[in-house]
């Protein structure tokens, strides 16, 4: 524990809960833990219709629950409790889903009328590990979402601290205006800020090549696939052999290796969510869903899954039309819907049908 004035008199936010614990370790009595992953799931620009489609998001899993075990919210960003006594220090790793929460959390910073000059922002680098040589280089991923402000040892979070200041002016509209962008229904603007680049936001080409693995692709002839993540789980999946969620996750193969790489981004319960909805999706399903050898309080394995000759043709062939496949919201917008139809072309653009 430490007695500097700042640590102790301020408001911080975190965005995991280790962060949390760790700034409470270290003094901090007002901490405000944003805890939430927008890297899939419903998002808004208005916070309460944000806050009611992230619940009814939430309500659709049977095992998550937007609370911990003491019934507090893991995202308490927009609690109405909560004392926003300045300054308000706002920390951040390079994990992708804490920065695109750093944009949400200026925007509603600044719809408090919270002054800039009172929001010191404590950006934390990549914590590389040691690692023991070997003949042939690590494999990296390609998207960092694990990242966290815990990594750091207590010295140089205190030495942030110590350091930290507002952003320029320009630089937090910056950061606002991602999040409203990032939030609306129409994503070409936000598309376009990825592609192009936007000065104090290196993680917008990254955030955009992880976004673009859950749209719908289009072919220069105009046939319509499967997204990538989904072209993952139904390639991994048997037609013969009936597979729980884990096994399909730990395929033993290249695919099961880039799908690894997306779920470090969604969680694997998401994994899980999204073969629970192929499954439910229209009377002739693409994926067929049996119990599995563990009972319900085992969601990774209380439920095993096969893939239907349907799912066989929508794999090989593609999509007949977005609805068949089950639908999924991302970002503002939702893909696999015929009220948004957005395709991913192979130049790598996002386009309406």
């Amino acid at each position: 524990m430490t007695n500097r004035p700042i640590l102790l008199g301020a408001t911080h936010v975190t965005f995991d809960m280790r962060a949390t614990e760790r700034l409470m370790q270290l003094g901090a009595t007002n901490v405000v833990r944003a805890s939430e992953s927008f890297i899939i799931g419903p998002n808004r620009r208005d916070p309460l219709e944000h806050i009611r489609m992230r619940e009814a998001w939430s309500s659709l899993c049977e095992e998550c629950s937007d609370r911990d075990d003491s019934g507090e919210k893991w995202d308490r960003l927009y609690s109405s409790d909560v004392d926003w006594k300045a300054p308000i220090v706002v920390w951040v790793s390079v994990s992708l889903n804490e920065r695109v929460n750093l944009w949400r959390t200026c925007s509603w910073l600044q719809h408090l009328g919270i002054p800039r000059s009172d929001v010191l922002i404590v950006e934390l680098e990549l914590v590389r590990g040691t690692m023991k040589r070997f003949s042939e280089p690590p494999r990296i991923p390609p998207f960092n979402c694990s990242e966290s402000v815990a990594h750091h040892p207590d010295e140089v979070l205190l030495d942030r601290l110590d350091k930290a200041c507002p952003w320029p002016v320009e630089r937090y509209d910056r950061a606002v205006r991602l999040w409203d962008s990032y939030a609306d229904e129409n994503l070409l603007p936000f598309v376009e800020s990825c592609a192009r680049g936007v000065d104090g936001f290196p993680e917008l080409s990254s955030l955009w090549g992880l976004l673009s693995c859950f749209f719908p692709r289009r072919t220069t002839e105009g046939t319509l696939r499967l997204s990538r993540y989904d072209d993952l789980i139904l390639t991994i999946l048997s037609v013969e052999e009936w597979q729980t969620p884990v096994q399909v996750m730990c395929n033993k193969s290249d695919l099961g290796l880039d799908l690894r790489d997306l779920v470090s981004c969604t969680g694997d319960l998401f994994l899980r969510d999204r073969l629970a909805q192929w499954a439910k999706h229209d009377s002739s399903a693409a994926v067929e869903r049996a119990p599995g050898p563990k009972p319900p309080d085992y969601p990774m394995l209380s439920n095993v899954y096969r893939l239907t000759e349907r799912g066989r043709r929508l794999r090989d062939h593609g999509l007949d039309q977005l609805a068949d496949a089950p639908s999924l919201p991302i970002a503002g917008s939702e893909v696999y819907s015929d009220s948004a139809p957005w395709v991913l072309l192979e130049d790598g653009r996002l386009a309406r049908l």
